[in-house]
């Protein structure tokens, strides 16, 4: 990066705007009737899984491609992508006849690949490597510069911010007046930082705030410790947004525009997944659920206000439905794993479903292997409870009962190798 630190300006991203003319139409910015009432504020999405690729990635990367001279683009080029940025390529690859190589996180749910295969047709070739979008984004800058193609980055680069940064653009078009808050993934930060950046600019009063996995908040811990760091760990599984590292330029940008960045923990975005899906038929993948998610942590300062959220995504694999739902009855406190110590007698699990579970209560798995050389064994329960308050009941009536147990949903190791 050059020394004079980059901001995109305005006529940068209406520029580009111009460029993703060739190819799109701006997405609607929709009012939220369900998430309106439950947080009484206006809240409006902006409806980027709409796009013709299900994310907003299109926009930086055909506005990047765009950019390159045919001499550099005959040589092709390449990408790193755990899903939406790959397709956004993989259509440009098509639309423009270029090849491209495409690299991909080897735990890419099969739906995104196949997405990018359909997109590119014959003119992409995938590359599964690594189990992290850093470890594949490594594999395609080494790949890059061993052939000679360019690499098209997924965020950290200008042309990309400032394509994705016609997002706010339609925004502050589609606005009959300024919002009051504005609600952005943030991933690597391209999306944050080109949003952010125009919209800072036109609405000098709005509220910019940044949403991140709370397993993967990379670009909160860089602007905490004022450089950008890479993560040791993070948790894959919001894996549109599961970046290790932030970008230097969406770093420079995002310091300066966001006013905040919230860390979701990942079941409460599993949970706006499914109420996004049933109450407003609306299917988000779960980087595309954290700005509306994010919404349940600022509910007492949206209040009254007007509200938008990014949609970012809607790429989401129909196998991932059961753990979401599972990771959202754990978080909400619905779901509750024990192990118990059952006496070795005939009749001892009726027992404990007669006189322990509630008439609300679900007994959902159980596991009960029978140690004949010892008087009590071991049973992995495991019981789903309507409200909070049920739990607290549950465990009044197991204590009651002298049920010997061990609860499991905060003993980590245990529950990943149980559970």
């Amino acid at each position: 990066m050059s020394e004079e630190k980059y901001f995109p300006s305005t006529d940068d991203i209406q520029t580009a705007a111009g460029v993703l003319g060739e190819i799109l139409q701006p997405t609607p910015m929709m009012r939220n009737d369900n998430l309106s009432a439950k947080y009484g504020a206006e809240i409006y999405l902006k409806r980027e899984d709409l796009q013709m690729v299900r994310s907003y990635k299109i926009r930086g990367a055909y506005n990047k491609i765009r950019s390159l001279s045919p001499d550099v683009l005959k040589y092709g080029i390449v990408c790193a992508s755990a899903g939406n940025h790959a397709q956004g390529v993989a259509f440009s690859c098509n639309k423009l006849r270029i090849m491209g190589s495409i690299y991909m996180p080897t735990t890419t749910p099969k739906q995104k690949i196949e997405q990018v295969k359909m997109f590119g047709r014959e003119y992409i070739d995938i590359v599964l490597t690594g189990d992290t979008f850093d470890a594949a984004n490594n594999a395609a800058i080494e790949y890059a510069q061993k052939s000679g193609k360019t690499f098209i980055p997924p965020f950290d680069d200008p042309k990309i911010i400032e394509g994705q940064g016609t997002i706010g653009l339609e925004m502050a078009q589609q606005c009959k007046e300024p919002l009051d808050y504005v609600f952005i993934p943030i991933g690597g930060g391209g999306l944050a930082s080109g949003v952010g950046a125009y919209l800072r600019q036109v609405w000098p009063g709005v509220k910019l705030i940044g949403v991140e996995p709370a397993g993967a908040a990379c670009m909160k811990t860089a602007i905490e410790k004022g450089e950008v760091v890479e993560l040791e760990h993070i948790d894959k599984f919001v894996d549109g947004a599961a970046v290790k590292k932030a970008g230097e330029y969406t770093f420079e940008v995002c310091r300066q525009v966001l006013d905040d960045i919230v860390a979701v923990p990942e079941g409460a975005v599993c949970s706006m997944i499914i109420e996004m899906y049933n109450k407003s038929a609306i299917v988000v993948e779960p980087a595309g659920a954290l700005a509306t998610a994010a919404l349940r942590f600022y509910a007492d300062k949206i209040r009254d206000k007007r509200v938008g959220c990014i949609v970012s995504g809607s790429n989401n694999d129909i196998t991932r439905m059961e753990e979401i739902r599972e990771k959202s009855l754990l978080y909400e406190g619905l779901k509750h794993y024990f192990i118990i110590s059952f006496p070795q007698k005939s009749g001892a699990i009726l027992s404990f479903v007669r006189d322990v579970i509630g008439p609300t209560d679900d007994l959902v798995y159980i596991q009960y292997i029978k140690k004949t050389n010892k008087e009590e064994g071991p049973a992995l329960i495991g019981i789903e409870v309507a409200s909070k308050e049920d739990y607290l009941a549950l465990m009044k009536r197991m204590d009651a009962h002298h049920i010997a147990y061990e609860y499991i949903n905060e003993n980590n190791k245990l529950f990943e190798i149980l559970i």
